[in-house]
């Protein structure tokens, strides 16, 4: 079954049409395999437009396939976030191709699992330009189209590790923190002003994409998510939601994630020492680093016809479909509202009892 056969096949695939009833354009980095292809193709089943941002052209051309057969339109764009040039002129493009965007999603990144001493200066730099730099370009470009229409979303994917570095992914955990410290400043920027531009971050907990199959390793073993393993699909679920319902600051997917970012709030010492003996074997499989393993820091692994890794990694497995806590946080209001109303029939029923018994 294709990944796109796969992603429809769930009755939770789409999240309902835009929120406006009609459809909306839509550009996404990072959009070729992983989180960004699973995201482009959720729009897509809205029928909604859009534009996939990635350097990969073979998993660009896979990816807007995705989205056609799922119901959308696509325009795939090659582009190296890092290029602001290229970004702007490729949001150019889309408003010529698809009108005004209305959601901008920055997905795009990449990563070294090593040890910080292991890691070179240029390479630790590539980490950050795609994964810091390329986001603030993306926003940067979307806000000079969103700010004189005073209309628009843009979300952060994010990461719990924006708040909770780990070993052997330091580059990462670096660009993830310096995104949040980012978009909280440009947050409270545009409150200030009063924009009705809305900025959300939706920050994942470990997923399974192909990130593990082409991510630069100078580890014996091949690296994995730190488990519990979510599905691409409940990424992507979150980050709809969120552009969907941007008037909440961030959102944290899986309990993993929130359990993460509440303990590194209440005792980040212990987190320290307990990550220290853990986080080294978690990270890691059981069967070594082969020579052929490809390598995207510099270039694309997908950038051939034929090269297409799609949206799932090599832990399908082992990755779950659900997550009761985005279902739980897409529905806090009700979620709040039934609590509420436990508590006074509770205090009801105890009021009645303990007047009967005087």
């Amino acid at each position: 079954m294709s990944a796109a056969r796969k992603l429809l096949a769930s009755p939770e695939r789409v999240l309902g049409r835009s929120r406006n009833g009609s459809p909306k354009t839509v550009v996404v980095t990072g959009a070729s395999a992983g989180i960004g292809r699973a995201t482009a193709h959720l729009f897509g089943a809205r029928g909604d437009r859009v534009a996939l941002l990635a350097r990969g052209r073979g998993g660009l051309r896979a990816a807007a396939d995705d989205v056609v057969a799922a119901g959308g339109k696509a325009l795939p764009i090659e582009v190296d976030v890092t290029d602001y040039e290229a970004v702007d002129n490729a949001a150019t493009e889309v408003e010529s191709e698809f009108g005004p965007i209305d959601v901008w999603v920055n997905n795009a990144f990449v990563a070294i699992f090593a040890p910080f001493t292991d890691i070179d200066p240029d390479e630790f730099r590539r980490v950050t330009d795609v994964t810091y730099h390329g986001y603030v370009h993306g926003t940067r470009a979307a806000l000079d189209r969103m700010l004189p229409r005073d209309h628009g979303t843009i979300v952060q994917v994010g990461s719990a590790l924006a708040y909770r570095g780990i070993p052997l992914q330091s580059a990462y955990c670096g660009a993830k923190h310096a995104m949040q410290g980012f978009t909280e400043s440009l947050r409270c920027e545009l409150l200030h002003e009063r924009r009705r531009v809305r900025v959300t971050m939706v920050q994942l907990p470990g997923v399974n994409t192909p990130q593990f199959e082409w991510a630069l390793s100078r580890m014996e073993y091949a690296p994995q998510p730190v488990p519990p393993i979510y599905s691409p699909r409940v990424a992507a679920q979150a980050v709809v939601h969120a552009a969907d319902h941007p008037h909440r600051r961030e959102y944290g997917t899986g309990f993993s994630a929130v359990a993460t970012m509440t303990a590194n709030k209440i005792a980040p010492g212990l987190l320290d020492r307990y990550l220290a003996r853990t986080a080294y074997d978690s990270q890691q499989t059981g069967h070594r680093v082969g020579p052929e393993r490809p390598v995207n820091l510099w270039e694309p692994a997908d950038h051939e016809a034929g090269s297409d890794f799609g949206a799932h990694g090599p832990f399908s497995s082992d990755a779950k479909d659900r997550s009761p806590q985005l279902w739980l946080s897409q529905r806090r209001g009700a979620v709040s509202a039934a609590a509420a109303g436990l508590l006074v029939l509770g205090g009801s029923l105890i009021g009645k009892a303990w007047r009967n018994r005087s």
